[in-house]
């Protein structure tokens, strides 16, 4: 008797940016190492829109289109073609999800939301929590009001132009021993500040993830969280 799970078509809006997006289906892939063939791998439908309005034009810069009714296109084209639940492996995007959710009728996996609530749940958090993420996500205070609803409260770095400057740096170049200098500096001024777990919340940063890891302190990527969220929903659903 076959029991292998059927499993259901995740719909991912990606191309924010395109390198984060194939991060996402190789971490997909490595988190069902027991799979014996194709079939039981989980079906993804992806969007890869490079043409999203620049979030950052628009969040910090205060000019160029609104990604939102863009997003709400992608997901509507998404759910049309079959997708059980919807996710997005840029955590910036997470600003418009309230006009993804009210464009479809499926399940929209916040990845802010879930990292939230899985640091909430570690014993070694203390009150603060550091972000590694894009200026963008700190104006937009997505991850200070998920975490405030855990007690928790966000500890960001200093310089956000030299944040800003690794995202771009990666978009351009890849993750280079630039970035990931960056990245380690200002993930030790939070361990200084206090932020011993601390969130890679870019998806840039993600692809610097294991240059991270030597540290005293805990760095914890939510497009972990998110891939662990997909993997666990596409089974369900299937059920």
């Amino acid at each position: 008797m076959d029991r292998r799970v059927t499993r259901k078509p995740i719909g991912i809006l990606g191309g924010m940016g395109p390198e984060a997006t194939i991060l996402l289906q190789q971490k997909l892939m490595a988190a069902l190492p027991n799979a014996k063939g194709d079939e039981d791998h989980i079906p993804l439908l992806i969007d890869m829109n490079p043409q999203v309005p620049s979030r950052i034009d628009h969040l910090i810069n205060g000019k160029g289109a609104d990604p939102a009714p863009v997003l709400s296109e992608m997901a509507r084209r998404l759910e049309g073609a079959g997708a059980s639940a919807l996710a997005i492996p840029c955590n910036t995007a997470h600003h418009y999800a309230g006009a993804i959710k009210d464009a479809v009728g499926i399940p929209f996996l916040n990845m802010v939301d879930l990292s939230a609530a899985y640091v909430a749940g570690l014993k070694e958090a203390g009150a603060f929590v550091g972000m590694l993420a894009s200026p963008a996500v700190r104006l937009t205070r997505l991850f200070d009001k998920a975490l405030a609803d855990y007690g928790k409260k966000t500890l960001w770095p200093s310089d956000d132009d030299k944040m800003l400057r690794a995202i771009q740096h990666i978009k351009k170049e890849g993750p280079t021993e630039i970035s990931v200098q960056i990245l380690r500096e200002a993930s030790d001024e939070l361990a200084e500040r206090g932020a011993m777990v601390q969130l890679i919340a870019c998806s840039e940063f993600s692809l610097l993830s294991p240059s991270l890891q030597n540290g005293a302190q805990r760095c914890i990527d939510t497009l972990d969280i998110l891939v662990n969220e997909i993997v666990n929903t596409s089974a369900t659903l299937a059920k």
